[in-house]
């Protein structure tokens, strides 16, 4: 079945960011001159996918009308001759969106439950837009490769730091073949002597439908909120779960150290900027905290 809609769960207030985000959600901080969002709806757009689900909450209302078109900036750049700035506004207008408000802050796994009448009886993926993945094919697209070879529910998963297992939802698994793995079971946020390995799952999953029922099933935590790593681990037990180690560089922008390794990163592959932006890196005094 082919896999046609896609979930963004961007309700978070995004406390890292404050005081940037107190109006602004933090989905909308831009990495050089594109917001963060965009690139994970640009990589569902380049993956085939063209009916995004946005799950939104309060103060949220900046994505929605940055995903609509602006027939009046369309106008200008065409009177301007700017054809490729005119060109990056409309790319986006070939994709449907819907939005969908998660008015309590209850977890993952209750954002992707509230959106079960409109993704219905079909597999779906689900995209954490603060992972930036960069790397020569989409990493949703990476996922559909093995969703359609195992047509199961398949996982984006990276090797974690033994610090850092503490922040991710850890899976034990079997290998498959090259990268790919047969998840026999998921541990959300263990201890780092409990972890039953060191793939980590990122923010990229491919679904299948059955994955609702398991989270109406499933129970708050601790923080009573309904965790989406719990729910896979109910899933487990009726159907196969595979994960993929995704290819390219991963940025958490989520963090504002991550934040500014993409926008560095990112800014340097440029051809635009990049030549310029290396030249003043490298002729940052780094000893003395600035320029010479």
């Amino acid at each position: 079945m082919k896999v046609r809609k896609a979930v963004f769960p961007v309700a978070g207030l995004g406390t890292r960011f404050l005081p940037a985000t107190k109006v602004q959600p933090k989905e909308m901080l831009p990495i050089v001159d594109k917001p963060v969002i965009q690139y994970a709806v640009e990589e569902v757009l380049e993956s085939g996918i063209k009916d995004i689900i946005m799950v939104t909450g309060r103060g949220k209302n900046a994505i929605e009308d940055h995903f609509d078109r602006s027939i009046e900036l369309e106008h200008v750049l065409t009177a301007q001759g700017k054809e490729d700035l005119l060109q990056d506004v409309q790319r986006i207008a070939e994709i449907t969106f819907c939005y969908m408000r998660q008015k309590l802050p209850l977890g993952l796994g209750h954002a992707v439950l509230v959106t079960k009448a409109i993704v219905g009886d079909e597999p779906f993926a689900v995209v954490l837009p603060d992972d930036l993945i960069d790397g020569p094919v989409p990493a949703i697209a990476q996922l559909l490769a093995v969703f359609d070879r195992h047509q199961a529910s398949v996982l984006g998963v990276c090797p974690v730091s033994r610090e850092s297992i503490g922040s991710y939802g850890i899976i034990a698994a079997q290998p498959v073949e090259d990268g790919v793995y047969r998840v026999t079971d998921l541990v959300e946020k263990p201890a780092p002597e409990d972890a039953p390995s060191n793939l980590g799952i990122v923010g990229r999953y491919i679904l299948t439908p059955e994955i609702f029922e398991e989270l109406e099933q499933t129970p708050p935590d601790a923080r009573r909120e309904i965790q989406l790593t719990n729910g896979l681990k109910r899933l487990l037990k009726r159907q196969a779960v595979y994960a993929y180690e995704l290819k390219g560089r991963r940025h958490d922008t989520g963090n504002k150290l991550g934040f500014l390794k993409a926008t560095v990163e990112l800014a340097l592959k440029r051809s635009d900027v990049g030549k310029a932006f290396r030249e003043y890196l490298q002729g940052l005094d780094l000893d003395g905290g600035g320029v010479p």
